[in-house]
């Protein structure tokens, strides 16, 4: 049986003149390596992008993380310099792509942007700066240089007992990287909250009525996939998951 192939979204980035769609590379290995799976990367471009063309020949979704934030218009804001930087590109590509995926039962997964996505993909809204917020810890990664220094597993969250997430990783508290000025503000009626910081801060959910697996974390798991147990095992049952769709082929067509 060959290897579950993984749509793995992208950003747009402008460097040497160009304009690219751009992944990081511990995102893609994290697919690789640990999940098992192929990635294949999903362009963040202007142009129309035909997700359900590729949602067709997929497995499973990975929505990844990204230094820029959800357009506020596409839950009902508006734009602010404080919410900066956007982009539009990645935006007209992952939220109708994430709600293709969900209604094809395709297995999902979402870290940090992506978990913001997903709650706005299903109604839900943001805020811009979270700490700024009474009570709330300010998440925002450390000023370095050194990403190991910027990804450390920093804070404590609070997993749901009996939740996916509480299955999943064994235990019910845990250090994650929560590295983000943005979060949920008001939760999505599809979603139900799988973890929390000490702060109340929303760290982890799912999707209620998923067909498969639907899980996404505020935390950046990828950076310590291959050494830290609990992030192999959420990549680990990602990629079960996928393995499971492909074997058993539980896609059908979308109706419309």
């Amino acid at each position: 049986m060959s290897k579950p192939l993984i749509l793995v979204t992208s950003d747009q980035r402008s460097f040497d003149n160009f304009v690219w769609s751009a992944t990081q590379t511990q995102y893609l290995e994290a697919v690789s390596t640990v999940a098992g799976g192929v990635p294949v990367q999903v362009p963040a471009i202007d142009r129309p992008v035909d997700v359900e063309t590729l949602l067709d020949r997929a497995d499973g979704l990975f929505v990844t993380g990204s230094r820029s934030n959800v357009h506020p218009s596409r839950y009902g804001g508006s734009a602010t310099e404080e919410a900066e930087p956007y982009d539009l590109a990645r935006d007209q590509v992952t939220l109708p792509l994430i709600r293709g995926a969900l209604a094809r039962g395709l297995p999902l997964l979402a870290v940090c942007r992506g978990l913001q996505e997903l709650n706005v993909a299903l109604g839900g809204t943001l805020h811009p700066a979270l700490h700024s917020l009474s009570g709330r810890f300010d998440h925002r990664s450390p000023d370095s240089t050194d990403n190991k220094v910027r990804f450390k597993l920093s804070h404590q969250v609070d997993v749901v007992p009996g939740s996916q997430l509480a299955e999943i990783v064994g235990e019910t508290t845990f250090m994650v990287n929560s590295l983000h000025r943005q979060g949920i503000f008001t939760l999505a009626d599809g979603l139900v909250v799988e973890a929390t910081a000490p702060d109340g801060t929303i760290e982890a959910v799912r999707v209620a009525d998923a067909r498969g697996f639907a899980v996404a974390v505020q935390w950046h798991p990828e950076f310590w996939a291959e050494t830290d147990p609990p992030s192999r095992r959420i990549f680990e049952a990602f990629g079960a998951a996928a393995r499971r769709f492909r074997e058993t082929e539980i896609a059908v067509p979308v109706a419309g």
